[in-house]
């Protein structure tokens, strides 16, 4: 590196991360301390995390940081994300009520062995997450199908949840159309067919193994259940989004379309009276407000933490750790992990580490459809493992908006195979192809 690029490298604060340490120990530590992981509510916790990030840095004036968090907290794929949760919730109220879900649960049942309920899931998860193109409203559409399962088959709710959110993962780290891949791609410099080409070579062997681990561990089978009834009509609103999903529409499109035919059938098959209505699309959209309001503050966390130099911290950590080829792709996958579990959003990850990535693999000669399949696979891999990431939140936040019961993200983490595998699966051919690759 010259004298000019070292000039060009921001300095970075490691003590600018404070606010996530904090975050982890409060979370974390409340819930060994009491065993009972729901003694320090989330939104408690990170509200102390934005406090002390707040206190931090006092050369910014608090005007100024106000700014600061109002930039994160307006960034686009912050605002997305809180108007899907908004609209998915909208959807679960109304299907629900409408008798959608239970509907659904004993259709599929009664078509399907029981004890390929999870793996059915799965792979419907990995479906629709790529053609939809976004982890979150792949779960809004399924975590309520996911609820009814378990309620049915007696299956565990944290393995039924766990399938999902592996699922989801799958296709918001291959779509064609996720931002993710988009933004990796971008900030690479390549094709983005070359790039799903040879991220699938790394990912397929970690889905088909998540799918036989679900298999075994539901192969004894559910319990006899006695199925209840089931309308067909009352299936069409999941239909609708399942269906509109794999087209790729909008997500947003396909969210009110399934809302609007929910209460359409509610009415029309008499499971859901006309003045209930509006309650049980304003239930289902009140039940998102904690996940929405989490969603906020941790965009202001990532901003604060971003400018104070957090994440320039990161990323000069593993600039300076690269010594080889197979090390640099190892480094690349640790800087986008490090900034995904700063900002628990692996867009914004991808965004900000995909120059310092690009310089890496200029300087090791490293493929750009490897370096972006490296920043697609990790970034999905913490995303879909952190506790306060969306995408498991959103999940127990189904359980509580259908059944009225809290559940902890820590129940489900252990059940999210695919990511932990597709981390084994991305580590593997680093160290075996790493220096073996024709471009």
């Amino acid at each position: 590196m010259n004298t000019n690029e070292k000039k060009s490298v921001r300095r970075g604060n490691i003590f600018a991360l404070l606010p996530i340490v904090v975050f982890l120990v409060l979370f974390i530590g409340s819930g060994i301390i009491t065993k009972n992981f729901y003694a320090m509510p989330t939104i408690v916790a990170f509200l102390i995390a934005l406090a002390v990030a707040f206190v931090q840095n006092p050369k910014l004036k608090f005007n100024e940081k106000l700014k600061v968090c109002a930039k994160g907290i307006g960034d686009e794929n912050v605002v997305t994300m809180c108007l899907i949760f908004l609209a998915a919730g909208a959807f679960s109220g109304a299907v629900t009520a409408a008798g959608g879900a239970d509907s659904t649960v004993y259709l599929g049942l009664s078509l399907i062995p029981s004890q390929f309920a999870i793996v059915g899931i799965f792979l419907i998860a990995c479906f629709v997450s790529i053609s939809m193109g976004t982890s979150v409203g792949t779960i809004a559409a399924l975590a309520p199908i996911a609820v009814g399962i378990s309620e049915a088959t007696g299956f565990a709710m944290a393995l039924c949840l766990g399938s999902v959110v592996s699922g989801a993962m799958f296709g918001d780290n291959l779509s064609m159309i996720s931002d993710t891949t988009i933004a990796a791609v971008r900030t690479q410099g390549c094709e983005m067919s070359d790039k799903f080409k040879m991220n699938f070579k790394i990912v397929l062997p970690a889905a088909i193994v998540a799918a036989v681990i679900y298999f075994v561990l539901t192969m004894g089978g559910a319990p006899e259940i006695e199925l209840g009834e089931y309308n067909i009509w009352q299936v069409v609103p999941y239909i609708l989004v399942l269906v509109g999903a794999i087209a790729g529409i909008n997500v947003f499109i396909v969210l009110i379309t399934g809302t609007v035919t929910s209460v359409i059938v509610g009415v029309a098959t008499g499971a859901m009276a006309p003045g209930a209505i509006f309650s049980s699309i304003g239930n289902g959209v009140t039940g998102m407000y904690d996940i929405t309001v989490i969603s906020i503050t941790v965009a202001a966390i990532a901003e604060l933490v971003k400018a104070y130099g957090g994440i320039d911290a990161i990323i000069n950590i593993i600039r300076r750790s690269a010594k080889s080829k197979k090390g640099a792709m190892v480094g690349i996958a640790a800087l986008v992990s490090g900034v995904d579990l700063a900002t628990a959003n692996n867009t914004i990850a991808i965004v900000l580490s995909g120059p310092i990535a690009k310089e890496i693999s200029d300087e090791f000669d490293i493929d750009p459809r490897r370096t972006a399949s490296l920043l697609d696979i990790f970034g999905s891999v913490v995303q879909g493992l952190i506790p306060y990431g969306a995408q498991l939140l959103y999940a127990v936040t189904a359980v509580e908006t259908v059944l009225g019961i809290k559940m902890s993200t820590y129940e489900v983490i252990p059940y999210v195979f695919y990511p932990m595998l597709m981390a084994v699966s991305a580590l593997v051919f680093i160290f075996v192809f790493g220096g073996k690759e024709k471009k």
